[in-house]
């Protein structure tokens, strides 16, 4: 009999009721998904798509307005002390207290969790040992650098050795070097001891990365789900995107390129236009030549492989960058 998915969401609606100047938000529209043990999920979208409510609803922060979810083979609402014995939570905003040393947070941590004195002092070695921080264990947390913050925050999740982990945005704000260090544990923590991750991210190059099972969220619903190869092997030919002088604010230069064999799925962003061709080769002389023939200056073209923004594009009829953007005004 093969054991239960580690997490399972059905239908989860959640609506935050208006403010002031403010309109009720549909958070969650029917967000489903299901994920086997051992896999990393990645939510993937942009800031304000549903991700974080769904992160609360999973670890029994926040209770759905309708809808089911299971985790680790609980129910989220009616097992709640369960749950939260099975998970490890590293939130936004760190949770480790500044003014304690790195090995204070994770002893305290442990015994919070039932590990006695010498089982949370022991595991707390094991810990700092694990992601380089012995040096600083006994150092105040204000004083590590954020990518030594991240690390301990991660390690906080780890204590209790929890059966899914749940890293909501994990690497914002950090570094390139110290975001690569990050990824490379998370893949540690899923690929060798197999544990399940579920792992919000509005960083395309992050979810492709590291997402064993990606799931793309808009308006708090998922769009589109599988590998990110599988959904990358969806969008057959090449990538264009010309980077043009002027706005086409008439929609001009789509119907222009709308007229070329092999041209397709043609999108403006202000200056941005991506358009899929069957073969980039042959595609860009003849883009390009049209555009000299109308007098529309290009300042660049460059031409790709079906990447995650592009499939984001084919199912939500626009880029990832514009969704954030729109999300965040």
């Amino acid at each position: 009999m093969a054991p239960p998915p580690a997490l399972e969401a059905a239908e989860l609606v959640k609506t935050y009721p208006a403010g002031r100047k403010k309109p009720p938000l549909r958070a969650l529209d029917g967000l489903s998904f299901t994920v086997p043990e051992g896999v990393v999920l990645g939510l993937l979208g942009p800031n304000g798509a549903g991700k974080s409510t769904t992160v609360k609803i999973l670890t029994t922060l926040s209770r759905a307005d309708s809808g089911t979810a299971r985790v680790a083979g609980f129910d989220v609402v009616k097992q709640q002390a369960e749950v939260r014995h099975a998970i490890g939570y590293v939130p936004q905003k760190s949770s480790s207290d500044p003014m304690a040393t790195g090995v204070e947070n994770l002893v305290l941590s442990g015994r919070v969790y039932g590990l006695s004195r010498q089982e949370s002092v022991r595991r707390a070695a094991e810990l700092l040992a694990r992601f380089d921080l012995t040096d600083a264990a006994n150092r105040q947390v204000r004083t590590y650098s954020g990518g030594m913050q991240r690390k301990l925050d991660v390690a906080l999740g780890l204590v209790h050795r929890p059966r899914v982990l749940f890293l909501d945005e994990p690497t914002t704000g950090l570094d390139p070097e110290a975001r690569a260090d990050l990824w490379t544990e998370v893949e540690r923590l899923s690929g060798t001891e197999g544990l399940t991750v579920l792992l919000t991210t509005h960083y395309l190059e992050e979810a492709d990365r590291l997402a064993g099972q990606l799931a793309i969220v808009d308006h708090g619903k998922i769009v589109a789900e599988g590998t990110p190869e599988a959904l990358k092997a969806e969008l057959r030919g090449d990538s264009v995107q010309v980077e043009l002088v002027d706005t086409d604010l008439d929609g001009t230069v789509q119907k222009l390129l709308s007229t070329l064999p092999g041209v397709g799925e043609i999108v403006v962003d202000g200056n941005t236009l991506r358009a899929r061709v069957d073969r980039g080769a042959t595609a860009v002389p003849a883009v390009l030549g049209a555009l000299e023939e109308k007098a529309i200056p290009v300042t660049a073209v460059t031409v790709s492989r079906p990447s995650l923004d592009d499939v984001y594009l084919q199912y939500t009829g626009r880029s990832f960058k514009t969704a954030d953007k729109e999300q965040a005004a």
